[in-house]
């Protein structure tokens, strides 16, 4: 017994000997100089960078949506565009999209709560709305309510995009009341640098995206939000200088594309929107597309989306032109929602009936706005905008926003990708040799993971939605 009693003691020491030790080194490993916890700042500089990043990069933009709205085309390594995918090829905005820009904006409204400082809850409230809708528009339904607690919820349930768009619009709601030029000044703001009252523009004219977004299932949702701004006195945003965009530096914080384009020349322009910039004489083209190595007659010349390898790199990589220098350099902006979308939106929204206003003025405006975006001259918009083919019709403004609105958004893969799937216009044509048997993909595939991680909940997603395939349309997209 003696033998036992000494064995408990010199264990009991021990134990609290580890003890001790553990919180000495967890003491000893304190930077005295350093907060414990993440600062809002920071944290706000590491969501909007990482999600820019993602969004412009090229999993989902550069190897899908870009391809998919017939911006770009692939002229080797084919697959992508011939939509032949993993399912672990989606996987990056999803787990960026929650674990990093969600997550990071999630603790900045907590912070902004505990500090008393609205204007960051106010802006994490903007882009984590602006997060959400890229993920929905991707896949269609996902977590939602669930994704603010992920310590809570390992496994989160799948909301419909439905009740998704009408949580982001009260979301964005409150944004707007938290955010007040008046009050405390925020860091880290690498999209507008403190400027509170663009921030305020920024999120009506999320709201005004998603209410058309909304529109063809839920015409009175999507009006009553536009009454709503207009009740509040709120403004969208009103000039080129006020676009939401994240803006690159040097390398290795350089524009995704032209990081790419460093090291690979996988890629060149589609014959789709050549084709269609030549047949309106557009002066965009020399911006969207570089001139060819080699001279050939046209200039500039686009390759056909989905063309096997073969068949494309025939085509002669000093033959065919690559994206525009342009969108190749290193601080190129990666924009999330310019004044040109905001006014073809406004347009639209008057078309449908929605707002007072003259759509024919608003979308000429629209479309003067995006040749201004990239410096062309004021007479060559004249001419631009006088041509038949480009003014508006109001017998069918989904045609002449879609067209003119499809060919603005050149670069913004994601945003094209569902423009174009809402208005459908214009009306492309599937890859040469697609693998949807004469279809175009309209979403994106659920990650693999959530099959094998979260797979009840993912299931119940798909039995709601359709099945987990490129061509099941989601519930905004009704025609």
């Amino acid at each position: 017994m003696k033998l036992k009693y000494t064995t408990l003691i010199l264990s009991g020491a021990l134990l609290l000997s580890a003890a001790s030790c553990k919180k000495d080194l967890v003491d000893i490993n304190k930077n005295p100089n350093n907060s414990q916890t993440a600062q809002p700042d920071y944290l706000l500089t590491a969501a909007s960078k990482v999600t820019a990043d993602t969004y412009w990069g090229t999993a989902n933009n550069m190897d899908a949506s870009l391809l998919f709205v017939q911006y770009w085309a692939k002229i080797q390594y084919t697959d992508p565009d011939r939509y032949i995918y993993s399912n672990s090829a989606f996987q990056e905005l999803w787990t960026v999209g929650y674990s990093k820009s969600i997550v990071n904006l999630n603790q900045i409204i907590k912070l902004g709560d505990a500090q008393g400082n609205t204007n960051y809850k106010g802006v994490a409230l903007v882009l984590r709305s602006w997060v959400f809708t890229l993920l929905t528009e991707a896949y269609g339904n996902i977590p939602y309510k669930q994704a603010a607690n992920i310590d809570q919820y390992l496994t989160p349930a799948y909301d419909t995009q439905k009740d998704v768009y009408f949580a982001l619009l009260d979301d964005l709601k409150a944004a707007q009341a938290a955010l007040d030029p008046s009050g405390k000044a925020i860091a880290g703001d690498v999209i507008y640098g403190n400027n509170i009252a663009l921030w305020k523009k920024f999120a009506n004219s999320l709201r005004l995206r998603i209410a058309l977004r909304i529109a063809d299932r839920e015409p009175a949702k999507a009006k009553q939000v536009l009454a709503d701004i207009q009740t509040e006195g709120g403004s969208y945003i009103s000039a080129n200088t006020e676009t939401a965009q994240f803006t690159y530096v040097d390398s290795p914080n350089q524009n995704p594309i032209s990081n790419l384009f460093d090291t690979r020349d996988d890629y060149r322009i589609s014959k789709t929107i050549v084709d269609k910039l030549f047949a309106l004489n557009d002066p965009r083209l020399p911006v969207y597309a570089s001139k060819t190595k080699d001279a050939t007659p046209q200039t500039y010349v686009g390759i056909p989306n989905g063309l096997l390898v073969g068949d494309a790199s025939n085509l002669g990589f000093t033959k065919t032109s690559k994206p525009g220098t342009y969108f190749l350099a290193p601080h190129a902006p990666a924009v999330i929602i310019s004044y040109a979308e905001t006014l073809f939106d406004q347009a639209e929204a008057v078309a449908r009936g929605f707002i007072a206003g003259d759509a024919a003025a608003l979308y000429k405006q629209a479309v003067t706005a995006s040749l201004k975006q990239y410096s062309i001259a004021d007479a060559d918009i004249a001419t631009y905008t006088s041509l038949p083919a480009v003014q508006y019709d109001a017998t069918n403004y989904k045609k002449s926003i879609g067209e003119q609105k499809w060919i603005a958004l050149f670069g913004q893969g994601l945003e094209g990708f569902t423009e174009w799937r809402r208005l459908d216009y214009p009306q492309l044509q599937p890859a040469v040799a697609g693998t949807l048997s004469g279809k175009l993909p309209v979403r994106f595939i659920y990650p693999g993971t959530e099959q094998s991680l979260n797979g009840v909940n993912y299931k119940a997603a798909v039995a709601s939605q359709g099945a987990d395939v490129l061509t099941t349309k989601l519930w905004f997209d009704v025609n």
